[in-house]
């Protein structure tokens, strides 16, 4: 479908990366992963996901560095992002904000039924099918 919403998911995590995908395509969302900073990078200019979840823990670019790497280029400035991580302390929470996330989610407060809760908020409501 055209009118399909691609959710970027950069998370290293092979096992939380699947819990998360098959629910964010049960909500009716078309999914894309990247396992490390660099292959999330490379996938948000390839791909043009409408939407990035955003671990902070890393191999290669941590999530702070991939953020950065976001705002910076012109192709991807615009994708909102949502920061979720197993970390919840004040100051990392404040540097991803500042860095232009809409949101931060701490993993063990967020079950995966959130999720698309959060894709509609950052992108704004839509006919979903009803589970």
């Amino acid at each position: 479908m055209e009118d399909d919403v691609k959710v970027l998911l950069i998370e290293d995590d092979v096992a939380a990366a699947e819990m998360y995908r098959l629910r964010l395509v049960a909500d009716g969302y078309s999914v894309v992963i990247g396992h490390d900073g660099h292959e999330g990078l490379r996938l948000a200019v390839d791909e043009g996901p409408d939407f990035i979840y955003l671990d902070l823990r890393l191999p290669g670019l941590d999530g702070f560095e991939v953020i950065e790497g976001l705002r910076a280029n012109a192709a991807t400035m615009h994708i909102p992002v949502i920061i979720l991580t197993n970390y919840g302390e004040p100051e990392l929470r404040e540097r991803g904000m500042k860095l232009g996330a809409l949101e931060f989610l701490v993993k063990a407060d967020t079950n995966p039924a959130q999720l698309s809760e959060s894709v509609e908020r950052a992108i704004g409501p839509r006919a979903l099918p009803s589970i």
